[in-house]
């Protein structure tokens, strides 16, 4: 899957020449990028735009260039956070390490940082592994609109439209469900039919394929 037009990068990186040359590289690649000079500025975003129990998701594909030794909070610190609050999930995390600083980005990808790059790096082999990022990040919130679409979906159910749905995916005939919930055929049918319809799908097989994702 290719990343989404308005995929961003978030630089976060106190040396401002390392900034703008990544901006001016990811520019040179059509891909959009916002940046930061320290990991409290980039988290002051974070909370200005994603904090509190009623704040959106971030629905926008993007990844995060962290450096790992900054003043203030380190960018070692941020990701811990970024773990925490399941942004780094949405946003794949791939630092940027000096020489001395190797073996902690290695251990932050066993973390589930997507990457590390080491200064000075190659700035083709960084923009692929970025928009590879960018494409593993589209694809998650793929997965997550599509279970917030089907949770939608049960949510529109009635109690008696769930029961008659249970027993279609269990692989039961119309007659049989109407005998375990003690209603017509006919009652069945029309319950089964609204489900269908609600639901999206034209078949108990196709009923049940989608009900995995659940």
């Amino acid at each position: 899957m290719q990343p989404s037009l308005n995929a961003c990068v978030f630089i976060v990186d106190d040396d401002a020449s390392v900034r703008d040359a990544m901006a001016w590289l990811l520019r040179s690649r059509r891909v959009m990028s916002e940046l930061f000079e320290s990991a409290d500025a980039f988290e002051r975003m974070l909370n200005d735009k994603f904090a509190g129990p009623q704040a959106p998701a971030p629905q926008q594909a993007g990844c995060i260039l962290l450096d790992v030794r900054m003043p203030g909070q380190s960018g070692l610190a941020l990701f811990e956070k970024l773990i925490d609050n399941g942004l780094s999930d949405i946003w794949p995390v791939i630092f940027l390490t000096g020489h001395a600083d190797v073996p902690t980005a290695v251990d932050s990808v066993k973390r589930g940082a997507f990457d590390f790059c080491e200064k000075p790096f190659s700035d083709n082999a960084l923009v692929d592994r970025i928009e590879q990022a960018l494409a593993l990040s589209e694809a998650r919130l793929t997965v997550r609109r599509q279970s917030a679409g089907l949770t939608s979906k049960l949510a529109d159910l009635t109690e008696r439209e769930r029961d008659v749905m249970r027993l279609v995916v269990e692989g039961l005939p119309n007659k049989l469900i109407a005998d375990q919930l003690d209603i017509s055929v006919r009652t069945v049918e029309v319950h089964r039919s609204r489900v269908f319809e609600k639901m999206d799908v034209k078949s108990a097989v196709e009923l049940a394929n989608l009900l995995r994702e659940v």
